[in-house]
């Protein structure tokens, strides 16, 4: 992020100046919709738009539905990909990535869906894969990663912890870190759901992508995703990006209130149901305070009551979806997007975590 050039076939997961996440120099230009037709049916129809192509890890992730919740939101189902979250479409740039660099190992930090996908993936690849969780971690989300052949190291403490334990594992020689946050290949795995959104929804998007945000991956390949179609000419406008948090653990909505272009004044994390958003210290903080600013958005908390009623909300339509990834339908459903045309993702299946069990 400061400038300094990594090579494409090296295993640094960070920059070695700074230590920060790393981006990737790629310009892509994206198909048009007309000639999206009869294409493979994921988000592998996207290649022009994809640092990786021929796949050889692909489980057929992407693609998923756009259903409609009023007359203004749909939400797109994400939570019905091969792991049951919308970590698969970066999951599986990142085991692509891997198998071409044959590490000795692959490891992973997560509180859950991440570490699932990216042990899934590394199962169809035939790579051995280690996860770090944090104590804590849903046990069905433990379950779904030891199933797919993972090393599974628990970690005392929170989920920073667990990415301490990955980053120092990461330096051994040989391993290829498979981070959700510094590994940019991850963030044009994202940006495919917005090409589908835009494909879905005929060469358009909505007035709002409405988007949770703990590391912010999704926010930032949504991010690309939109830039890549508007410099195409493929869309007129952008849409404005509004980033979710749960109040019990919003350092971003804090320092966008502070008019800040970086974290500030940060406090420990409280405990929260949505779990996969609960990050203290996002380290691509500033990107995601610029593109929310410079899409014309802005940040939402939501409480934990909010999540929970949500959450059934959301069950009695027929939609069971873990705690975090109703966030979206929390802010949204009782927010200030009324007037506006919006589009939430439902990221992750409610068998991950079952429903609350708080009363109202």
């Amino acid at each position: 992020m400061d400038g300094t050039r990594v090579p494409t076939d090296s295993l640094a997961w960070c920059c070695p100046v700074c230590r920060g996440p790393l981006d990737l120099d790629f310009a892509p230009t994206p198909a048009t919709l007309k000639s999206l037709t009869g294409r493979v049916n994921s988000l592998w129809r996207y290649t022009e738009c994809l640092p990786l192509s021929a796949p050889s890890v692909s489980l057929g992730e992407g693609r998923t539905p756009l259903v409609s919740l009023t007359e203004k939101v749909s939400a797109k189902l994400d939570f019905l990909m091969p792991t049951l979250s919308f970590k698969d479409r970066g999951a599986v740039l990142l085991a692509e990535l891997a198998l071409r660099l044959r590490p000795r190992r692959v490891v992973a930090d997560s509180s859950g869906n991440a570490g699932t996908a990216v042990a899934a993936y590394c199962a169809r690849a035939r790579l051995s894969c280690t996860v770090y969780a944090p104590e804590g971690t849903s046990a069905k989300k433990l379950e779904q990663i030891g199933a797919h052949g993972a090393r599974l190291e628990v970690v005392p403490g929170d989920r920073e912890a667990a990415a301490r334990a990955a980053r120092e594992a990461a330096d051994e020689e040989g391993t290829f870190y498979a981070s959700h946050v510094f590994n940019p290949y991850f963030l044009h795995g994202t940006k495919t759901y917005v090409h589908e959104v835009w494909e879905e929804l005929g060469g358009r998007l909505p007035e709002v992508l409405v988007v949770p945000v703990g590391n912010g991956t999704l926010l930032l390949g949504a991010a690309l995703a939109v830039a890549e179609l508007h410099a195409a000419g493929l869309i007129d406008r952008r849409p404005a990006l509004y980033a979710v948090q749960s109040a019990a653990v919003a350092p971003l909505a804090h320092a966008w209130q502070e008019g800040a272009d970086d974290l500030v004044g940060v406090t420990p994390a409280a405990p929260t149901a949505a779990e996969g958003i609960a990050i203290p210290h996002p380290p691509r903080a500033r990107q995601i305070l610029r593109a929310v600013r410079e899409s014309g958005g802005t940040f939402l908390t939501v409480t934990e009551d909010q999540l929970r009623h949500a959450q059934t909300d959301l069950a009695s339509q027929g939609l069971y979806v873990e705690s975090t990834g109703v966030a979206c339908w929390a802010a949204t459903r009782e927010g200030p997007l009324a007037t506006r045309t919006a589009v939430i993702p439902l990221c992750g299946a409610g068998l991950k975590s079952g429903l609350p069990t708080t009363p109202f």
